[in-house]
């Protein structure tokens, strides 16, 4: 399993002596072969700008870092597989700051690349090639046509055509889960928030974030328009917004006012919990699924990273009981990093999280982030460090009852049999 760099061209090579290797933390690991799969189809080999490649030779056991005038690739998995191991580098220069992206070990081993990574789920309805331009582009003017002053579908048409956001693209495609914005504003302030960073931030957010508030009646439009299939989802809370509850008043007028109209879908929320009272009214409202983000369920981890405002864990999971004691489906988003998420003092805390809320799915999300930054910033090591896919094998065991993925699943016909029995009292 050959070490892979590149040149200032951006030209790739394998190296002909040296064995690539991992990172997990601050840790770099020698790989072992059911660690590494074939480069998944969708994935993108990147160049880490101002590193320096690090090899084994495999004769001494030595360590060796490459000139300065070649850098570190890694891989940007598509959505279904996670990351198991960092690319082994060193920073030739360590104030730089690498862009906000899932850096992933690759190696060349039988003539082909493979990557440091374990598929969670099935990845095929998030493959961007069942997302094809020409379609999409057709789709986006039709809708602008249809709904000329709903700034909604005007914002979306950008977040699908220009960042290629699929649950966006699945709004204008009228499939699966799609997307409506309602947030502006942000009751957390996360340290690699990818819609909003503050002026001094070593990094600039990759995407713009919602800059109104949309009425009712545009937030309903769109809502009608996704659920017209027994499995369409429609979600509030995306990358382009803040938290979506903080538009709670809002989202419960527009739950209320679908529902009123149409058993048909699923309306999800994608939230980090912190706000229980605007929670429960949308609960209460009629909600189906809730995904919860998260990246730990330690308070100092979780604080260095989210700098809740006004909020605690203790919400947090307080929102998630209540969601589950009213039937709703709940899963959480769980950023996970290698050297980190496999940490013995963070599995255990998960583990115990999940059985307290009655969490029913984790879905695991490839954290994007300068390493060396998220590191500083969150608590050293306490216990034993795992490895990533011994990780996801202990939740596997430990949590039985819970599914580990990565995406939202629709779940049985409990929503229908809620609104059923509903509808006979």
């Amino acid at each position: 399993m050959n070490l892979v760099y590149a040149d200032r061209l951006g030209n790739v090579y394998d190296h002909p002596k040296l064995l690539g290797l991992g990172r997990g933390g601050d840790m770099l690991a020698e790989m072992f072969d059911d660690e590494l799969i074939p480069l998944p189809e969708g994935a993108t080999l990147v160049s880490l700008p101002d590193t320096r490649p690090i090899g084994m030779d495999p004769d001494t056991g030595k360590m060796m870092a490459l000139d300065e005038y070649v850098n570190a690739v890694g891989a940007l998995l598509p959505q279904g597989y996670t990351r198991l191991y960092v690319p082994g580098y060193i920073k030739a220069d360590p104030s730089a700051v690498l862009p906000l992206f899932g850096y992933t070990a690759v190696v060349w081993k039988d003539d082909k690349f493979y990557a440091a990574a374990h598929r969670t789920d099935d990845p095929e309805r998030w493959n961007p090639k069942n997302c094809p331009v020409e379609e999409l582009e057709l789709k986006v003017e039709a809708y602008l046509k249809k709904h000329p002053q709903n700034r909604l579908y005007q914002h979306l048409s950008h977040c699908a055509l220009t960042y290629e956001c699929l649950t966006a693209s699945n709004t204008f495609l009228n499939r699966w889960e799609g997307a409506v914005p309602v947030s502006f504003s942000c009751n957390a302030g996360c340290y690699a928030c990818i819609s909003e960073q503050p002026e001094e931030s070593s990094f600039p957010a990759p995407q713009t974030r919602l800059k109104f508030k949309p009425t009712a009646d545009e937030v309903v439009e769109v809502m009608l328009e996704h659920l017209q299939t027994e499995d369409s989802i429609i979600s509030f809370g995306q990358g382009c917004e803040g938290e979506p509850s903080t538009q709670a008043p809002l989202i419960i007028e527009a739950i209320r006012k679908v529902r009123s109209r149409t058993n048909q879908g699923y309306i999800n929320i994608n939230t980090n919990g912190g706000l229980s009272d605007a929670i429960r009214g949308i609960v209460d409202a009629g909600l189906d699924l809730m995904r919860v983000s998260t990246i730990s369920a330690l308070d100092e981890h979780y604080n260095a990273y989210y700098k809740p405002r006004g909020y605690t864990l203790r919400n947090v999971e307080k929102s998630l009981r209540y969601a589950v004691d009213k039937g709703v489906y709940t899963s959480i988003n769980y950023l996970v990093f290698p050297g980190v998420t496999d940490r013995e003092e963070e599995l255990e805390a998960m583990i115990e999280f999940a059985r307290r809320t009655g969490l029913r799915r984790i879905q695991l999300r490839n954290l994007n982030i300068d390493p060396e930054s998220y590191l500083a910033l969150i608590p050293k090591p306490k216990g034993e460090l795992f490895g990533m896919k011994q990780a996801i094998n202990i939740l596997q065991v430990e949590l039985p009852d819970v599914v580990i993925g990565s995406y939202t699943r629709i779940p049985s016909k409990k929503r229908n049999l809620r609104l059923r029995l509903d509808e006979n009292v």
